[in-house]
């Protein structure tokens, strides 16, 4: 899919249109005349038929052209050829024909012209005709392509005045870049991005095998053109989430698309995130907290906070993420229930109106809400009673607002009880067979929120004299 030093690739199998290229022979018989072909392409690019703006391309393997043939008989589907013609624009004389057999009506049909029929650094025309029957349509005007087959010799350069390299700058402002063609005429563009994985230029087919060439650098996200061919570009990019080292990968374009090797600039962040506090020092299962969050100072004074992405994590319904609109100081008040079943914790982002991204700042807590269980014959991490002896269980909260508890004896069946006065509850049981034995219990609140299960083991004593 990428242009350049590189075979190109289309988001399409052009095998499955039945695609082949051979020395010019008959076709089928149509039911109309040809027409000229339309929707001509090269090197899945737009057709440009001024010769005074040539389209590049890279064509080290050949240069895949193409066209829509058809006949003014709309319903007949008989194959069809077509014939591309190409030839130096300085000398028309010297033309190479390539036949493109079994063309459907209507579609794209490809043609290859080869690679040694066109020379680095040099102009071509290129034109298309329809044939059926012996009977071919009118040439269609000719497509200028300029063959460039050689990438940017330098890597471009990179620099930046507001945040210098391999040293520690106080974040909040977009970083200012200027990117250079380091001395390479043909260069037009850039292409940059915070992966070290550049994204790959590609081309989309469409209905009727119609390539949808988009110009990259209507994406501003990873594209830029530059001020003049070999000439510069300047950016203001608001680095990733977070603090740390920052590395900014940049490579160059010519017009044809081909990419220059990739440099990279780096820089260190100091940490902007912002600061959570509860407003009760320990938050309860189960129950509304109210958080407050305050931005970095250095922070707010470059641009203010508008805004906080909260992520919680530790929840039963997993984590979730909520965004709160801060106050014109920076600050935000946010309530949350935390229901995480051993403690939850918040990471915490600000957004301010540059656009900068904080690295987040973060809060947590651990709780245990396992309910309490206890036995007088049948004692935790003992032995006792035996085959036939009941024996008492005492279920006690360590959380407020229970209503239930439900217990399962070695994995039988559950069973759900509820809670009586102090929230607690009792049951009798009695083993039908000695050994060991597991209980887990856990216990629901009022609001429906489930704690974490609590694993209570014992030993049934076997019967004297079994």
């Amino acid at each position: 899919m990428s242009f350049g030093a590189r075979s190109r690739a289309v988001l399409a199998c052009l095998g499955t249109l039945g695609l082949a290229l051979a020395v010019a022979s008959p076709a089928s018989a149509a039911g109309g005349t040809p027409t000229t072909p339309t929707q001509l392409f090269n090197g899945y690019r737009s057709c440009s038929t001024d010769g005074d703006r040539p389209t590049f391309v890279w064509a080290g393997t050949g240069l895949v052209v193409e066209g829509i043939p058809a006949t003014t008989d709309t319903t007949d589907n008989s194959s069809l050829s077509v014939q591309y013609q190409v030839w130096p624009v300085t000398d028309p004389t010297q033309i190479t024909t390539v036949t493109r057999d079994h063309a459907a009506p209507g579609f794209e049909a490809p043609g290859q012209l080869p690679s040694e029929a066109l020379a680095d650094g040099q102009t071509y025309a290129w034109r298309a005709q329809t044939v059926a029957g012996g009977t071919a349509s009118d040439w269609s005007a000719p497509c200028y392509v300029t063959i460039d087959n050689t990438r940017p010799a330098n890597a471009p350069t990179v620099s930046s005045p507001n945040y210098p390299p391999d040293t520690w700058n106080p974040g909040g402002e977009p970083v200012r870049f200027t990117l250079n063609a380091n001395g390479v005429g043909d260069v037009t563009g850039f292409e940059y991005s915070w992966q070290p994985d550049l994204p790959v230029i590609g081309t989309s087919i469409g209905d009727h095998g119609i390539p949808q060439p988009v110009d990259p650098y209507t994406d501003p996200r990873y594209f830029t053109r530059a001020d003049a061919p070999g000439g510069s570009a300047t950016l203001s990019l608001v680095p990733p989430t977070g603090s740390g080292r920052m590395t900014l990968w940049v490579r160059s374009l010519d017009r044809a698309y081909n990419v220059s090797e990739t440099t990279s600039y780096s820089f260190l962040v100091s940490s902007t995130a912002p600061t959570v506090t509860s407003d009760v020092p320990s938050p309860e299962f189960g129950r509304p907290a109210t958080f407050t969050l305050r931005p970095n100072a250095a922070l707010q004074s470059t641009s203010p906070v508008v805004s906080y992405s909260v992520h919680t994590v530790g929840s039963p319904d997993g984590d979730k993420t909520v965004d709160v609109k801060a106050a014109a100081d920076g600050t935000a008040k946010v309530k949350l229930t935390l229901d995480g079943l051993y403690g939850e914790s918040l990471s915490v982002t600000s957004k301010s109106a540059n656009g900068w991204v904080s690295d987040a700042g973060s809060w947590s807590t651990g709780y245990d809400t396992t309910p309490t269980v206890a036995s007088d014959v049948y004692p935790e991490n003992g032995s006792g009673g035996g085959v036939g002896v009941p024996g008492t269980f005492t279920f006690t909260p360590k959380v407020k607002g229970i209503v239930s508890y439900t217990y399962s004896f070695n994995g039988e069946p559950e069973v759900t009880v509820a809670a009586g006065a102090h929230h607690t509850a009792r049951i009798d049981w009695t083993p039908t067979s000695d050994g060991p034995v597991d209980l887990t219990v856990y216990a629901t609140t009022r609001s429906g929120l489930q704690t974490a299960p609590y694993y209570y083991s014992f030993t049934v004593q076997a019967n004297s004299g079994s």
